[in-house]
């Protein structure tokens, strides 16, 4: 059986639907819990696929966070051997960074499930993204690393997900997230929500709204990724 190690930066932002995907393409997953858990035993190129989670924290707070500068070196580590790597929002930013790319605050959050724009340089198997709703959760922009592909913008943010070669794939939005896994985000995000004058209530509704076409398309996406690593 292949091996991902994941790279979760809060317990309630987890793999959630991820998760089967990896069993049913034959994947065995653990969970790394990096601000807490040492990475230094970890060999960067021993598992199949890394993948980075997301978290409420910035790229850009490595001397409060000493934790990601480590992780940037595993990630710039395992793309430049071409070594799969999966990064979700702050794990997206991550990847960005860690390939020398710009990572900065938007000045506005974007927050809640919003369509996204499939761009041309998008694989086939990313069209069941193109003007779905999914959720948004950050108030951080990567800018597009050096010779990666642009693959999806929102009307908030142009930047929202880019690939590296056939190995990185980095998603600025959850498309992991269901409509039972939300309900932890609503509670350890509730500061941020009660900031931002969202009702969690609306975000509980559109989750409902759309778990179905969500799950479709992320295993559709994400196992076709998989799938490809071993094409």
């Amino acid at each position: 059986m292949k091996t991902a190690v994941v790279f979760r930066h809060v317990p309630f932002e987890d793999l959630d639907s991820l998760g089967e995907t990896l069993l049913a393409k034959g994947y065995r997953w653990r969970y790394i819990d990096t601000p807490v858990q040492s990475l230094s035993a970890l060999d960067p190129l021993a598992d199949d696929v890394l993948i980075v989670l997301g978290g409420p924290i910035g790229v850009y707070e490595q001397s409060v966070y000493p934790f990601l500068e480590t992780e940037m070196r595993i990630i710039r580590e395992r793309l430049t051997h071409g070594k799969p790597v999966l990064g979700i929002c702050l794990g997206a930013q991550l990847m960005a960074a860690a390939l020398g790319a710009k990572v900065a605050s938007m000045g506005v959050k974007e927050i809640g499930y919003f369509p996204i724009t499939v761009s041309d340089a998008a694989p086939a198997y990313f069209a069941p993204l193109h003007q779905l709703p999914v959720l948004h959760w950050h108030g951080d922009r990567f800018e597009i690393p050096a010779g990666a592909a642009h693959l999806a913008s929102s009307a908030v943010c142009d930047n929202q997900a880019f690939s590296v070669g056939n190995h990185g794939l980095g998603f600025q939005f959850h498309l992991e997230v269901t409509a039972t896994g939300l309900e932890g985000w609503l509670v350890g995000h509730a500061c941020e929500l009660s900031h931002a004058g969202i009702d969690p209530r609306t975000l509980r509704d559109d989750a409902a709204r759309y778990s179905a076409r969500l799950a479709s398309a992320a295993r559709q996406v994400t196992g076709n990724w998989l799938d490809n690593l071993t094409a």
